[in-house]
């Protein structure tokens, strides 16, 4: 071989290594650099053959919703275009009327909370490409009447109804104040911890409305202070907010139905109750279901309410010795039956039910849950489903008749599977993962699950990602107190089993939550590359009350959160910590919100077993918390006081003898406020404890902005390479 021959051949093949060699960054992580390929606002039309999907071009400065046939794939027109739209050259939301001849169309649009928002809204006529203003200020949770002719809202925390054929406003309510009376929205622990905002509906004839009313006058006040940004204030802000902690006063929420004809609205009596988690009209346009709950939640009971004389019958109650999840799996079909889904035999399954609540059968059954209720099909009496058949790591998607026969696996690839169904469940989008492979995007015959062609595979993202010569994600189980519990593990990519590592474990641990899945990586997990190429090794564990494993696995924790969370991450860092390859003296735990709690704790009483912990955004105490997700799993602190104090890391400040300690929150955190980070640095402080602490201005539970999330990483990555 001559001497240029041999030069190029040796830097062709050391271009490679290097090439396969390349080191994460935190700069490439936070600006986006390994982001997935994702079907944006995917939705299906009412014809089935036909889905659309929002889609911004920038270089024409347009937003449009465009029409792609299931079948083909190929784009078959536009629905919306911006650029058409005379008085409005771009919008950032839409929603569809139900015939699909109108949307609204929202602009400045402004995040209030997690869930909620406010902003401009205009009603586009598709057909005429006519617009039309809501309102002159910003509104929120614009939605159509089922006939398209008006659109309820909510302004001020009134409820207000716009005819869109002759341009008027009915003002509903008029007695929104606030922090005092709320109407047609839910307050801030609704929203946060039932998961909704909207708190009105249209029947299905558009004669009523039926909407909540929260009357939290007394309910105590949090206030925080808005730092603002130096040269534009001068003086703090303060937000001030009703937030009932644990143990403390709830808004008073009541049910009423308004009757758009008469311009009346009518107080329905429910009955002994404290919540009013769902509401829901059923197929009689005359029938509205509603959900109450009592202050413990571990009674749910399901009411029909008559508009044509206001009784109400209860027709359901479901129990729970700890505590009875609300999701909004109900469904009724044309004969008003209806599906219910239920953990009363030990597992989350399926149930058919009479209009009077009779059961006629348990639909689905095993040692196994069902994990998303996708919908029912009237032509083929088939329910659509996930479930963890495949294993509580795993997710597959199924079909089964509503008689509980005939059950068809239609998507059960190992990993995780999600399918979006078309409108008459012709067609679903299945949406897979596992831990080697990123999202791919699928169309398949929802008969039987054949697969009918590729979307999308983020190969481009596979491409790119061989250049860093990734470590694997070890999916594994441990035995821990008994029990077997799912693990994944990042060893260096240069792993050498004779040498000791030392080893970081991330967790959350909160109630029916799974840190542990066969699926793709996420932001944190090239973080976690990004640390394996430095030397570590990083695990997760799911203990004891996370979900997917069955009722009792789940709600052991009853009363004592943090307790068996906690021995269990314990046990399984002493475990790991035996492994020859693994340094006993530097196994490191970090988390964020529960998982900060559950960090904290660690440290603080296992330090013979953590020589390090991180906590981002902690509750340090569960008495600092809402009153509907503490109270659930906790009751309150005044029927159990010692289930709140005696696993709260404040209690335990005097037990950090030994480690490193970084703790880490936002001032504007509206979810798990600063005060529990303060009072733990008091409680610190005062115990003579030496650690490390970080305030994020003006962030919220997130803790993200700008640079915010690079420098908060940038700082635990140090602190971590510097301390364990």
């Amino acid at each position: 071989m001559n001497t240029y021959r041999f030069f190029v051949l040796f830097f062709i093949i050391v271009s490679n290594l290097v090439a396969q060699n390349k080191e994460i960054t935190l700069e490439e992580i936070w600006s986006g650099n390994f982001s997935h390929d994702r079907l944006q606002s995917l939705q299906s039309l009412n014809n089935g053959q036909s889905y659309i999907v929002q889609d911004y071009n920038r270089a024409k400065g347009e937003m449009r919703v465009d029409i792609f046939e299931y079948k083909t794939g190929e784009k078959t027109g536009e629905l919306i275009n911006s650029s058409k739209i005379e008085g409005l050259n771009f919008f950032q939301t839409f929603s569809l009327s139900q015939d699909e001849t109108k949307a609204i169309l929202g602009v400045q649009i402004e995040t209030i909370y997690r869930r909620s928002v406010k902003g401009q809204y205009f009603v586009y006529n598709i057909k005429t490409n006519n617009l039309t203003q809501i309102d002159v200020d910003k509104i929120q949770e614009p939605h159509f009447s089922p006939d398209n002719s008006q659109v309820a809202f909510v302004k001020n925390n009134n409820v207000f109804i716009k005819n869109i054929d002759n341009n008027t406003t009915t003002q509903v309510t008029a007695d929104g104040q606030k922090n005092k009376i709320i109407n047609g929205l839910t307050d801030w622990v609704y929203e946060e911890e039932f998961a909704f905002v909207k708190a009105f509906e249209w029947s299905p004839d558009g004669k009523y409305l039926a909407y909540l009313k929260f009357n939290e006058s007394e309910v105590p006040e949090f206030s925080m202070d808005i730092y603002g940004t130096y040269g534009n204030d001068l003086y703090p802000k303060q937000d001030v907010f009703k937030y009932p902690k644990a143990g403390e006063k709830n808004a008073e929420v009541s049910l009423h139905i308004y009757n758009v004809k008469s311009d009346r609205s009518t107080e329905i009596n429910l009955g002994d109750y404290h919540y009013i988690p769902r509401l829901k009209w059923s197929q009689k346009t005359n029938l509205l279901s509603a959900q109450t709950t009592n202050r413990h939640q571990n009674e749910l009971k399901l009411h029909l309410v008559n508009t044509d004389n206001f009784s109400v019958e209860t027709i359901l109650t479901a129990t729970d010795k700890a505590y009875v999840d609300v999701d909004d799996d109900l469904t009724f079909l044309e004969d008003n039956s209806f599906i219910w889904t239920s953990e009363q035999d030990g597992w989350n399954h399926i149930y058919h039910y009479s209009e009077n609540g009779k059961l006629i059968n348990q639909v689905t059954d095993g040692n196994w849950e069902v994990t998303n209720y996708y919908g029912y099909d009237s032509k083929t009496k088939r329910i659509f489903y996930q479930s963890t058949e495949a294993g509580s790591v795993n997710r597959a998607v199924y079909s089964i008749k509503i008689n509980g026969k005939s059950k068809t696996a239609l998507a059960d690839k190992s990993g995780t599977n999600s399918a979006d169904f078309s409108a008459d469940f012709s067609y679903f989008i299945n949406t897979f993962s596992n831990a080697e492979t990123p999202r791919r995007f699928t169309l398949h015959d929802a008969k039987n699950g054949k697969l009918l062609r590729k979307i999308k595979d983020n190969q481009k993202l596979l491409d790119k990602l061989e250049a860093y010569n990734l470590s694997e994600k070890e999916l594994s189980t441990i035995k821990i107190n008994g029990n077997n519990l799912n693990m994944w593990m990042i060893k260096p990519k240069d792993f050498d089993p004779s040498k000791v590592y030392p080893l970081l474990m991330y967790q959350y641990s909160g109630p029916g939550s799974q840190s542990v899945s066969n699926s793709f990586f996420g932001t944190n997990d090239y973080w976690y590359q990004m640390l394996a190429d430095k030397g570590y090794i990083i695990a997760c564990v799911d203990g004891r009350g996370t979900g997917y494993k069955g009722r009792d696995f789940k709600k052991v924790t009853q009363l004592e959160l943090g307790k068996y969370e906690l021995e269990d991450q314990i046990a399984a860092a002493y475990k790991l910590g035996q492994e020859s390859y693994i340094d006993a003296d530097r196994i490191g735990i970090w988390g964020w919100s529960y998982g900060g709690f559950m960090s904290s704790n660690a440290i603080f009483q296992a330090n013979d077993v953590f020589s390090f912990a991180i906590a981002v955004a902690p509750v340090t105490s569960w008495r600092f918390y809402d009153t509907i997700y503490t109270e659930r799993y906790m009751t309150t602190p005044q029927e159990n006081a010692s289930g709140y104090d005696d696993n709260s890391p404040i209690t335990h400040v005097n037990e950090f003898d030994k480690g490193d300690y970084l703790l880490i929150h936002g001032s504007a955190d509206d979810n798990v406020h600063v005060q529990n980070t303060m009072q733990l640095i008091e409680a610190l402080v005062q115990a003579n404890k030496q650690f490390d602490w970080r305030i994020y201005p003006d962030k919220n539970h997130g803790i993200y902005g700008g640079n915010t999330r690079l420098h908060l990483y940038n700082v635990m990555t140090e602190f971590l390479m510097e301390q364990l």
